[in-house]
């Protein structure tokens, strides 16, 4: 058997040069022993003075077995130069060994290479560098890390790359490196009274580990598992766990309590929109005012689409006002409502039952146009509830400025609108609804209804019906003027 010797503890490198020499001389496994420094040769073990020169061919291996040994060879199990070598042996005669997951030693190779990257992870978050400032005031930092297994070398080029530049050094067991902030030098092991102490790093520590506590989601198990007991000893913030452990109770009461007290981020918001409405509001003294200010109006998102808002159109002091549900595409273009399709049909009706269509206000209970974009075409979408409840207080500005006497909810959006819930139109319609302030309502289909009625007997009949309608509306508008 030959005992070939090893410079390094885990030089990828090394290991790779003596593995060809041997591949290439045909040497099996079972008649090579690895052997790093400080360990003694068998008695029946030849040096490497027996390694025979050979330099026949040797075939190629997969990619992946060349990242799993870099990775592996880390590991601090001293069969792992003996696993390497009889991996990469078998390859040689079985080119797809790594694709059998059943197979020990690929499965072997693998868990060791993960061992090593999650004691590299532990090393990541768990080295704490202590300044060290000399006479004249210049700062370097040390730290002192136990890692499982060889696994310096590997997590080194992370620590440069976060802490370019700074001058550190991470002292372990059996290696240290050094950073100038241009190269990485790696030198022997140290001890842990290479590194100081303490030092005024450590307070910020402690502080912000506390400052994230949170006793309600402490689960020591997970803790325990997420940061192992063996690094508490080098982590200045491990001393605050016990007692924050032990107060943990009754911090979480306290929590409660203070959350307890305070108002929810809905209600924070609601209350900021309230209080800009009332705001807004109180600028608003005329229906001028509020035509204007509604240009500018973000109280939701139908603004970032539509062409402009469209505010009401009609005398100022209006007994009556028709409000629809939104601006179509031709109102949203030119500013106007009901000046489309739907507003031809609500004037050929008012003029039929005898409404005074020049003594109407009209307007829309959202005012700016929703729509979904369909080729060249924009089609109209139904406003949603909240879309509603935002443009309501426009609407209000509107009823409010113009008072009037009568008002003719046309569709369900403007229903929902004016009585602030779901309404259905068959259920409403042909009779007043008195408001609160003493305002009539009236509800009616909107006339774009009648022109989507494909049926001409049907559409005729829900004509007259909606004539009907504003024949109501006609007869309460004569009740109000016979009164005065």
């Amino acid at each position: 058997m030959i005992a070939v010797r090893l410079q390094s503890l885990n030089d990828f490198d090394e290991w790779r040069g003596k593995a060809r020499q041997l591949l290439a001389a045909g040497l099996s496994p079972e008649n090579v022993a690895w052997r790093i420094p400080g360990e003694a040769n068998g008695l029946f073990e030849g040096g490497d003075a027996m390694l025979p020169e050979a330099a026949g061919p040797i075939g190629s291996v997969p990619r992946q077995f060349i990242e799993l040994a870099q990775t592996a060879i880390n590991h601090a199990d001293p069969a792992r130069f003996d696993l390497l070598y009889r991996v990469l042996w078998r390859l040689q005669e079985v080119p797809q060994l790594l694709l059998n997951a059943a197979d020990k030693d690929n499965s072997t190779l693998t868990l060791m290479a993960s061992a090593v990257r999650r004691d590299s992870h532990k090393m990541k978050a768990f080295v704490r560098f202590k300044a060290i400032t000399d006479d004249t005031g210049f700062e370097r930092f040390a730290a002192w890390f136990e890692p499982e297994h060889y696994s310096l070398e590997l997590t080194a080029p992370f620590f440069a790359r976060r802490f370019d530049g700074m001058v550190w050094a991470i002292v372990t067991p059996y290696r240290s490196v050094y950073w100038d902030t241009q190269t990485l030098v790696f030198a022997e092991g140290g001890r842990r009274t290479d590194v100081p102490e303490v030092d005024a790093v450590e307070e910020d520590w402690r502080t912000y580990f506390s400052s994230i506590f949170n006793p309600a989601r402490l689960k020591i198990s997970a803790m325990k598992s997420e940061m192992p007991v063996k690094y508490w000893r080098n982590l200045p913030e491990a001393e605050l766990i016990a007692p924050l452990v032990r107060g943990a109770r009754q911090a979480e009461q306290q929590m409660i309590e203070r959350a307890a007290s305070q108002p929810p981020s809905r209600h924070v918001k609601q209350t900021e929109k309230y209080a800009q409405a009332a705001e807004a509001q109180s600028e608003i003294t005329s229906l001028a005012d509020a035509r204007a200010a509604v240009q500018g109006c973000r109280r939701c998102p139908l603004y970032e689409h539509a062409t402009q808002a469209v505010f009401g159109e009609g005398p100022e002091h209006a007994q009556v006002m028709f409000v629809g549900e939104q601006p179509g595409d031709q109102e949203d273009l030119a500013g106007q409502p009901f000046i489309g399709p739907a507003g031809k049909v609500l004037d050929a009706a008012v003029e039929k039952v005898g409404i005074d269509r020049s003594r109407v206000y009209v307007t829309n209970a959202v005012k700016h146009f929703k729509f979904e974009p369909r080729g060249k075409r924009r089609i109209h979408n139904k406003p949603d509830a909240g879309e509603i409840q935002a443009c309501k207080f426009w609407l209000n500005l509107e009823i409010g400025f113009v008072k009037p006497k009568v008002i003719v909810a046309l569709g369900a959006t403007a229903a929902h609108s004016l009585l602030g819930r779901t309404a259905t139109i068959s259920k409403l319609r042909g009779a007043p609804i008195t408001m609160e302030d003493g305002t009539v309502l009236f509800v009616t289909n909107h006339p774009s209804y009648l022109l989507r009625i494909p049926d001409p007997e049907r559409k005729a009949l829900e004509r007259e019906k909606f004539e009907q309608d504003l024949v109501l509306v006609r007869d309460a508008i004569a009740a109000l003027e016979a009164c005065h």
